[in-house]
């Protein structure tokens, strides 16, 4: 494999990482506010739009050239992201008693 093409799916990698913090931490945030807003489905859909409208249109042109590989290590990168921020945003690990 070309240096120039391991350097591309680097990139695409971190795009991957890039739009999913954007997803998933949006997507906190929304739910986040749930709570505090009256119109829960008007800020659930909006919020859904939003990130969508941004992560669709960007996955795509990652694969406008048909370089599927790209998209896929994209990919790759927005599931990593997911798994980062559940880690870090999740409910606390309970410690459990270790028996005596």
């Amino acid at each position: 494999m070309k240096m120039n093409a391991m350097l591309m799916l680097i990139l695409m990698f971190a795009v991957g990482l890039a739009l999913g913090a954007f997803y998933f931490i949006s997507l906190w945030q929304t739910v986040k506010r749930l709570s505090r807003t009256e119109s829960r489905a008007r800020l659930l859909i909006v919020s859904y739009l939003l990130r969508l409208s941004v992560v669709l249109p960007a996955f795509y042109f990652l694969l406008k050239d048909g370089h599927w590989e790209r998209l896929a290590i994209a990919l790759v990168g927005f599931v990593v992201m997911r798994k980062i921020l559940t880690h870090h945003f999740g409910p606390p690990k309970m410690l459990e008693a270790v028996p005596e």
